[in-house]
């Protein structure tokens, strides 16, 4: 059996009724120890109506640095499918879009931005799950 205990969640987006793109940036999750992490976004029911002009943007991104320098995962780096997840159709919303990451930064995270008007907003909300731990953690808590 495998040894699920040493991945740990972290919160990148607090959940949210998210209606700009500061609400939207993630918080860069630190990956030392790790050389891979299951990147979430949580998009839920938008309470405006999403079009060609009023839609969401999905982007996974990385840095050496917590602070700043954030660009976007090169495609070679991020599994599961292509990166800047357009959502913009209310048939689109209510999903969880995942990565998985495999790139060499230490920092990661998950950036929403909003373009066009969101009065009512959106919940929002993403989690980076640190993965392939390089030592087996001391001690387990639930």
């Amino acid at each position: 059996m495998k040894d699920l205990r040493s991945q740990i969640a972290v919160s990148s987006i607090v959940p949210i009724l998210g209606n700009n793109t500061s609400e939207g940036t993630g918080i860069g999750v630190d990956l030392a120890g790790f050389d891979g992490a299951k990147m979430l976004a949580h998009i839920g029911d938008s309470l405006d109506t999403l079009s060609g002009s009023v839609y969401m943007t999905v982007a996974f991104q990385e840095s050496d640095a917590l602070g700043s320098g954030y660009a976007n995962i090169a495609a070679d780096d991020l599994k599961g499918g292509l990166n800047d997840v357009v959502i913009d159709a209310p048939a689109e919303d209510q999903v969880v879009v995942q990565r998985n990451y495999v790139g060499g930064k230490r920092y990661v995270r998950v950036l929403i931005t909003f373009t066009g008007t969101h009065t009512n907003g959106t919940p929002i909300s993403a989690v980076v799950c640190k993965a392939c731990a390089r030592h087996a953690p001391a001690t387990y808590t639930p």
